[in-house]
């Protein structure tokens, strides 16, 4: 069984369908992963044609569910896009009404904030 595919039995889909994992690493007592958001753009903006990546957030960690009794803290940073148009920077939400997505209510309102 492939790495990615180990990951999407333990993180729920909106993580794995959005974000790359980039680094993972273990201790004794728990595990970290890094996660970069991945660089799909909204299709009216790849219509438009002036949207470009711009780099990513600040790195935030923040800790998720305990997998086998070790603490789990996600290393995640946002994609920052820009509309070369008029020079605004953004990132894109996420529709978290998912059914039974697991998600920390801190992770929910990571992926809910704009930059």
């Amino acid at each position: 069984m492939k790495y990615e595919h180990v990951l999407r039995t333990v993180f729920p889909e909106v993580i794995t369908e959005n974000f790359e994992f980039t680094r993972c690493e273990e201790s004794s007592d728990r595990l970290d992963y890094w996660l970069d958001e991945r660089g799909y753009m909204s299709r009216e903006d790849y219509k438009k044609g002036t949207v470009r990546e711009y780099g990513f957030t600040d790195e935030r960690v923040i800790q998720d569910f305990p997998i086998r009794g070790k603490a789990v803290y996600l290393h995640v940073r946002r994609r920052k896009w820009r509309d070369t148009e008029d020079g605004s920077i953004f990132t894109y939400d996420y529709d978290l009404a998912e059914e039974g997505s697991r998600l920390t209510p801190e992770f929910v309102a990571f992926l809910k904030e704009e930059d």
